[in-house]
């Protein structure tokens, strides 16, 4: 060999041995988003009842984020916003859209039959996503969970959307039952040994509403969220030799009641007697409520245990940044029990201030990230932020481009305890449950509700700092703040492409002050 041929070559492997070392540097990524669970629902944000060991170590090892939000306050629009980073002004998925012109998508058994009911409407296929710019910079990237985002036979399915890898459910219909028929494995139904049981089927009568065998219809062979965490471990297994990026859509508290053995025997002595829930609104019965659902906030801590364990094993823990959060707020139907739990903190549960509302307990929600590598343990930030800023803070991360007008705020420089760039303000609309608005801005929150039914809209304004509870309104003391937010919903609005999230009165410019 030559020198010229030798010097060529030695370049070669120096290159090609930097590239492997910068490869094996860049920190995995596991973004685990639970469903529904409230604020107050981990030990680590006060939680006495349900025990999350697990949850609240990741929390005692980085950073715990006390005023972080959802993007929206149920699932679709909080879950395409976490992923594009854009809020709700600006947004393609505003609120749910099941895509109801394409037939009779609530009837369980006719989806099963036919795929082309299932899912919900399909983003756009050019949306610049989290998980194709993750994939662009080197990651083998997988979704485990639920999509929500695009139905089958679409251009919006998890594989074409930037995910190496889906395992799951493509529709958050389907995911009204633990026990499903069949899941996704990328683009192909895979058939369960579970019974077709449509979701809200009741208990027949004249069974004892107190013997368990009476309730034994509602939990079959394969639990999904154990065939879920089963896949998470593969995925890893083969990840060795890259970084990768794991999106953990947890279905996991989201109704129907429905968990290990296990786990609801332990709540049976923790909490003690209770009365069965019959079921409604296309949920399933159950024996034991409380102690269920407390199981399944337990089983998917216990999971997350595993998953540490298994990091720690192969020697990446150190460098795998994890984030963990929830879609939106605790719900209130379907046998949950928020107000036992104190699910939401201070900030109330009941119907009307949880999921579905843009008041705190519908949009505040737990925020930890741990990166043992890089972040300071044991560190709480009251950072006013939203799920938006997740994909600022990994493209500042990773060095992937953001595309177009930017919302959110990278959270890197409070992980590593640099100087931060704070919100002007956070801004929502929600074109569900009457049609709703709101903005924070300092201290101060905004709503207006009653946007689109029959009641005369509201205007509210709440200290958030001395009334948490948003109890006190003085809108009427602060004609100032109205102004500033009526400029900021002019500048941030802009018309939803989709028609049934337009808002008629925020169309016409009438918001935080009448004409």
């Amino acid at each position: 060999m030559n020198f010229r041929k030798f010097y060529i070559f030695f370049s070669f492997v120096i290159l090609w041995s930097c590239g492997i070392e910068n490869d094996l540097k860049k920190p995995n990524i596991i973004l685990i988003l639970a469903d529904d669970l409230g604020y107050g629902e981990l030990g680590a944000y006060g939680q006495k009842l349900i025990e999350t060991p697990n949850i609240d170590a990741l929390a005692q090892s980085g950073v715990k984020f006390t005023s972080f939000y959802s993007a929206a306050p149920v699932c679709a629009p909080a879950r395409y916003m976490l992923l594009s980073g854009r809020h709700a002004g600006h947004s393609y998925i505003r609120g749910n859209d099941e895509w109801n012109e394409r037939g009779d998508v609530w009837n369980y058994k006719e989806v099963i039959k036919d795929s082309t009911l299932e899912g919900q409407r399909p983003i756009p296929s050019d949306t610049p996503m989290l998980s194709r710019k993750l994939k662009s910079k080197g990651y083998n990237t997988a979704i485990v969970g639920k999509w929500g985002l695009g139905a089958p036979h679409t251009a919006a399915i998890p594989n074409k959307m930037g995910f190496d890898y889906f395992y799951g459910y493509n529709c958050q219909r389907q995911a009204h039952n633990y026990y499903p028929v069949h899941l996704y494995e990328n683009t192909q139904r895979v058939y369960l040994k579970n019974d077709t049981l449509v979701p809200g089927t009741k208990l027949p009568n004249g069974l004892n509403l107190f013997e368990n065998k009476s309730f034994a219809i509602y939990n079959q062979t394969e639990y999904s969220p154990t065939l879920m965490y089963n896949k998470i471990e593969s995925f890893i297994d083969n990840s060795k030799n890259t970084p990768f990026f794991l999106y953990w859509a947890s279905p996991i508290p989201h109704n129907p009641l429905q968990a290990p053995k296990k786990w609801v025997d332990y709540y049976i002595k923790k909490i003690g007697k209770e009365d069965p829930y019959l079921g409604n609104k296309g949920y399933f019965p159950n024996k034991t409520p409380r102690a269920t659902y407390a199981a399944m906030i337990s089983y998917l801590d216990e999971n997350i245990g595993k998953l540490v364990a298994k990091l720690k094993a192969n020697g990446t823990f150190e460098n795998t940044l994890i984030i963990f959060t929830s879609d939106n707020g605790v719900t209130y139907s379907g046998g949950t029990d928020g107000t036992y739990f104190n699910s939401s903190g201070v900030f109330g549960e009941a119907y009307g201030k949880a999921k579905g509302f843009l008041y705190e307990g519908g949009i505040r929600v737990p925020l930890i990230v741990s990166w043992p590598a890089k972040i300071t343990a044991k560190k709480t930030t009251d950072l006013v932020s939203a799920q938006y800023d997740i994909m600022p803070t990994i493209a500042e991360l990773t060095g992937f481009k953001l595309e177009g007008p930017q919302d959110g705020i990278s959270l890197l420089p409070t992980l590593l305890n640099k100087s931060q760039e704070k919100h002007d303000f956070l801004y929502w609309e929600f074109p569900e449950y009457g049609g709703q608005v709101a903005i924070r801005m300092g201290d101060y929150k905004l709503i207006r509700r009653n946007l689109k039914n029959s009641e005369p809209p509201t205007l509210e304004l709440y200290d958030i700092f001395e009334d948490p509870q948003e109890k006190i309104n003085i809108a009427h003391l602060h004609p100032n703040i109205l102004s500033r937010a009526e400029k900021i919903f002019l500048n941030e609005h802009s018309p939803p492409e989709i028609e049934l999230f337009k808002i008629p009165l925020l169309e016409k410019g009438l918001f935080a002050t009448e004409k």
